[in-house]
């Protein structure tokens, strides 16, 4: 499993806007949210994700035709994700995906254990990367504030591995699995409530072109 760098994350800086605003009230499938290619990606962006995960999705794009190409096929994977993942966001965005999974499921309080409920999201999700093989797989991993810095930190890293360790039993290849933690850093629900911590103690998904589609398109 790879982390991202330091350099990839100061490219990012200051472009975070170009987001699409997004509804987290979902029921039963998995709600698709997004533009399609080439749309509107200046837009403010909603609060179904943390800045990293908004950040990785504007690293990877190329823009231009090659783009157009990608964001086709993201429109057709995010299509299939919302009919198959219940529970779960899916925003098409720019040239990615985002998956915010329901929270509640994923993790309970100081846990990085993974419930039936999300294994069964996530088998669903190997099942459409093994079709999309071209992509690579950002997991960001994140917590409430209970605890320390120090502590969150190396928690919200054993959320996202152990999404990324459970998707590599189901084939998915390590080589495609990008694993981020933020600790208590990326909040998106207010910390000092009950129902406000229980969604900050999440895992991200963010599914973008592998290096090698990019550079294909782009020839």
């Amino acid at each position: 499993m790879r982390t991202l760098s330091a350099g990839t994350f100061l490219k990012l800086g200051l472009i975070f806007s170009l987001l699409f605003a997004v509804s987290c009230n979902n029921i039963g499938r998995g709600a698709l949210i997004g533009a399609g290619a080439g749309a509107g990606v200046g837009a403010v962006a909603g609060a179904i994700l943390g800045d990293t995960a908004k950040g990785a999705i504007i690293g990877a794009a190329v823009g231009g035709a090659a783009g157009a190409i990608i964001g086709s096929q993201m429109d057709r994977q995010a299509r299939e994700l919302s009919e198959e993942i219940e529970g779960a966001s899916i925003e098409r965005v720019g040239e990615a995906i985002a998956i915010k999974f329901d929270s509640g499921l994923l993790f309970g309080f100081d846990s990085a254990q993974l419930s039936p409920t999300a294994r069964g999201n996530l088998q669903s999700l190997a099942e459409s990367l093994d079709r999309f093989d071209n992509t690579d797989i950002v997991i960001i991993g994140h917590t409430d504030n209970v605890g320390s810095a120090t502590y969150n930190l190396g928690l919200s890293e054993r959320r996202a591995t152990s999404a990324a360790d459970y998707l590599a039993s189901l084939g998915v290849e390590r080589g495609r699995l990008v694993v981020e933690g933020r600790g208590l850093t990326e909040p998106i629900a207010d910390n000092a409530t009950d129902e406000g911590r229980a969604l900050n103690r999440r895992i991200e998904v963010v599914i973008v072109a592998s290096d090698t589609f990019r550079e294909e398109v782009q020839e």
